[in-house]
């Protein structure tokens, strides 16, 4: 396996020979090494799940959060539904090749424009060790090598990922350098997979706002942040209270680690007096922890509640966690969103057609939510089968990322002796 007993400049540049093999090869050959990528995680699941064990031990000697304990972990359940996530992913249509668009020019030349991979995509993240194969196989697909950086939190389980991933595409024929995978502990390997210019394509980073700034700092290569998810949910004056409060408690509890759970819940004060007292018992049953601005407090019967600060609305915390604010309309919802969120999902729960248009049109996110919860955003949610991570900036690609995000693509002109006069 291709590691950092290799210097990161040499993984790269065999990740790059790797990327001109896959761009020979037609897409049967491509998901033929993703099936076989899907076997071997289910046939070698008990080595996978051992080196899971070793990262879960030490991670529960480090005292890492429940919620990051929940990203790291894996099972025989998690593994099987990776594998079949894989499978999913091998059977979408071929993205290379596509013709997206074309038209004949008065003179008679014929040009299209044709989707082509990226070349080599870099993936920095964080302790979610199922990555490491979502990546690869929407890598794979799109005809890209990849290369990981892991966390040093999923080392063991990374490794063990990468290993089988890289054995199974090599049996069925593919490069195996087209998925390596670097250590995690040392930030200048960060900073040195960042800076390599003409040989790495993209790199995308999942994880943080400390991530975020540290590329931001260092790379000299394309960026395309999947980064922060600040989520709302904003209980309108005519939504349904019942749908309102399914929403805001699956958003924020049914997986509070995850980028996309609610971090913040806006509700309109003619809806407040009737909605809060209940949906705030229900959550601190969930067990928790909700900060508060005055006018929920004010309707919050006896529940013990901490004071919300600016810190609070900027916060994304990956735990149970939850602030609230009172807001007297739309707009002011809308205002809170466009100040503090991140731009990765929000929604309204709302009974008004004009209040859902407004909010789906001024609210500057990737993904825009209805009277439906935030947990939906997701590539494998989606019909993608997977995602690198999901986008909040607005170039190359926004939202989930999928196989088509990870294409980029030329322009193929024919003629027959054309020259231009």
């Amino acid at each position: 396996m291709a590691t950092t007993t290799a210097s990161v400049t040499e993984v790269c540049l065999a990740a790059k020979a790797a990327s001109r093999e896959l761009a020979k090869l037609d897409g049967a050959a491509r998901d033929a090494a993703l099936i076989a990528m899907a076997e071997a995680l289910e046939s070698r699941s008990a080595e996978i799940l051992d080196a899971n064990r070793r990262d879960m031990e030490q991670g529960e000697a480090d005292d890492l959060t429940a919620a990051l304990l929940d990203r790291l972990r894996l099972d025989e359940e998690r593994l099987a539904g990776i594998a079949g996530d894989v499978r999913t992913i091998a059977s979408l249509p071929d993205p290379v090749g596509e013709v997206i668009d074309g038209h004949r020019l008065p003179n008679g030349l014929d040009v299209r424009r044709v989707r082509v991979p990226l070349g080599v995509v870099a993936v920095v993240y964080e302790a979610r060790p199922n990555v490491t194969i979502d990546c690869s196989a929407l890598c794979i697909k799109s005809g890209n090598a990849i290369v990981l950086r892991g966390s040093s939190m999923a080392a063991h389980s990374n490794g063990a990922l990468a290993a089988v991933a890289r054995e199974a595409i090599a049996l069925a024929g593919l490069p195996p350098d087209a998925i390596s995978i670097v250590g995690g502990g040392d930030r200048s390997e960060l900073e040195q997979l960042a800076t390599q210019e003409d040989v790495v394509d993209l790199i995308i980073p999942r994880g943080g706002e400390g991530l975020k700034a540290a590329l931001k700092e260092h790379a000299t290569v394309p960026v395309m942040y999947a980064a922060s998810g600040n989520c709302h949910v904003f209980v309108d004056a005519t939504a349904d209270l019942d749908d309102a409060s399914a929403i805001t408690v699956n958003a924020k509890v049914q997986r509070p680690g995850v980028c996309n759970a609610a971090e913040t819940l806006l509700v309109h004060a003619d809806a407040a007096p009737r909605f809060l007292p209940r949906v705030l018992s229900e959550l601190a049953a969930e067990g928790v922890e909700l900060r508060v601005d005055g006018r929920t407090r004010a309707l919050a019967g006896g529940l013990d509640l901490t004071d919300a600060t600016d810190e609070d609305w900027a916060t994304e915390y990956h735990d149970l966690i939850l602030a609230v604010k009172v807001v007297d309309s739309a707009a002011e919802a809308i205002g809170h969103i466009n100040e503090w969120g991140s731009g990765h999902s929000e929604a309204i729960v709302t009974g008004s057609a004009e209040a859902a248009r407004e909010f789906s049109t001024e609210v500057d996110a990737a993904c825009v939510y209805v009277n439906a919860s935030t947990r939906f955003t997701d590539g494998g949610v989606f019909g993608m089968g997977a995602e690198i991570g999901n986008s909040t900036q607005k170039l190359h690609a926004r939202g989930p990322i999928g196989v088509r995000e990870l294409t980029s693509y030329k322009f193929v002109a024919e003629g027959s002796g054309h020259v231009r006069e």
